[in-house]
């Protein structure tokens, strides 16, 4: 999924099979609800759930995403991404 402006991508996201990968919006289209859609638009294409992750030090990424109803699962070291950074995995479920 992408988000344009004037031809210029501004959000990008990923939906994959189990959730978001690599969500990312230019720093001047934040809180402009540009994330929000891409997340409603997600939730509707996989009404089962969906799992992402964020960085731990990225703390407007951890209340965008439980504002949105997803729940911290997991804390990792950062082995398992490219950027070798702390990670959270959160869920979100339908219902909860």
């Amino acid at each position: 999924m992408a988000a344009t402006a004037d031809s210029t991508v501004v959000g990008v996201t990923v939906l994959q099979a189990a959730g978001l990968k690599q969500p990312y919006l230019e720093p001047f289209w934040r809180g402009r609800g540009l994330g929000d859609r891409f997340v409603s638009l997600a939730k509707r294409q996989r009404p089962q759930g969906l799992a992402l992750c964020t960085f731990q030090i990225n703390g407007p990424a951890h209340r965008f995403h439980e504002r949105h109803g997803s729940v911290a699962r997991e804390r990792t070291d950062g082995s398992g991404n490219d950027e070798r950074e702390p990670d959270i995995r959160y869920v979100w479920q339908p219902g909860e």
